[in-house]
């Protein structure tokens, strides 16, 4: 087990994830039982990766880990490394395009 990392600096070398760049993953994404459907750039340069159908914020829903625990099970989110601060990326199902928007956590 190497040191993760909650944000690293952006843009990242060769727009790709660095191995030990953390992030805030749904345990279902984590694990492979449900896609990646939404992942997040947060304002402040944190990651977010969720399933965008069960509720992240339900206790112990989410844990940090490295991205690439998602990345494992979802490998077209290395096109998202270039992803700007402040955007999030949302798919409807695995092998649909993602699209790139920006966005905002709600307090």
């Amino acid at each position: 087990m190497h040191e993760i990392f909650r944000s690293l600096p952006w843009p990242f070398e060769q727009a790709e994830f660095p191995s030990n760049l953390g992030a805030v993953v749904q345990w279902t994404v984590a694990n492979g039982e449900a896609p990646a459907l939404f992942v997040g750039h947060t304002g402040d340069n944190s990651w977010l990766v969720g399933d965008g159908v069960n509720d992240p914020n339900v206790p112990g829903a989410c844990a940090a880990m490295c991205i690439w625990s998602a990345i494992d099970h979802n490998s077209s989110m290395r096109e998202l490394a270039d992803l700007p601060i402040g955007w999030a990326a949302e798919r409807d199902a695995p092998g649909d395009p993602w699209r790139r928007a920006p966005f905002q956590l709600l307090d």
